[in-house]
């Protein structure tokens, strides 16, 4: 799998560190990012992954054409996004249809865009919590994977809930990736059903 960042990274080092205890039985080609300061890239490298710089300063149709030449040099079955902050074009969802997923900061439908747990947390919900779904052409829209509930208590700061979702995010995002790898989920609709033990 090729993982895409545009931060910190600490999912893709959750998702690195399953992958070296074998808990997912994945290999990750390389870490690509948006940006050549994120502090992600300086992680990846420091866990030996090849990193990639996409040069998004050039235009979006020149980083997805870098992004494809790597993949397809590298025979990369699965995008991962790990907090990258892009949008991904249509041509290049198409492309890549059912093989790119995502995890967000939020239960959708509810809370889609750049600052889910920031707008959830001054919403006032009682309950948010973590969506890993697959990318289509519209932004948080594509099937939804799992889901996970966070509760929102009085005593929570944005900081604490933040901190909260993260840990949400590390535990399940890995164990979805698991289960889509083994070919377990089927499409019915919309719905993403598993089948069958692990």
């Amino acid at each position: 799998m090729a993982v895409l960042i545009s931060g910190r990274g600490t999912n893709m080092v959750a998702l690195a560190q399953r992958c070296f205890s074998g808990d997912l039985k994945a290999r990750i080609s390389f870490v690509a990012s948006d940006k050549k300061d994120a502090l992600g890239i300086k992680k990846a490298r420091e866990m030996g992954f090849e990193t990639i710089i996409l040069p998004y300063n050039e235009g979006r149709a020149r980083a997805e054409g870098h992004l494809n030449e790597n993949i397809l040099s590298q025979s990369v079955e699965w995008i991962v996004l790990a907090g990258f902050m892009r949008i991904l074009s249509s041509d290049f969802v198409g492309k890549y249809r059912d093989k790119i997923v995502n995890i967000h900061p939020s239960l959708l439908p509810a809370f889609p865009g750049t600052s889910a747990i920031k707008d959830a947390f001054e919403y006032g919900v009682k309950v948010t919590g973590v969506t890993v779904h697959l990318v289509d052409e519209l932004m948080d829209h594509g099937p939804i994977l799992s889901q996970r509930e966070v509760r929102v208590e009085d005593s929570d700061t944005l900081e604490s809930l933040e901190e909260k979702i993260h840990k949400a995010e590390h535990d399940l995002y890995w164990r979805t990736l698991r289960e889509l790898f083994s070919g377990r989920y089927r499409k019915k609709g919309r719905r993403m059903i598993i089948e069958g033990p692990y």
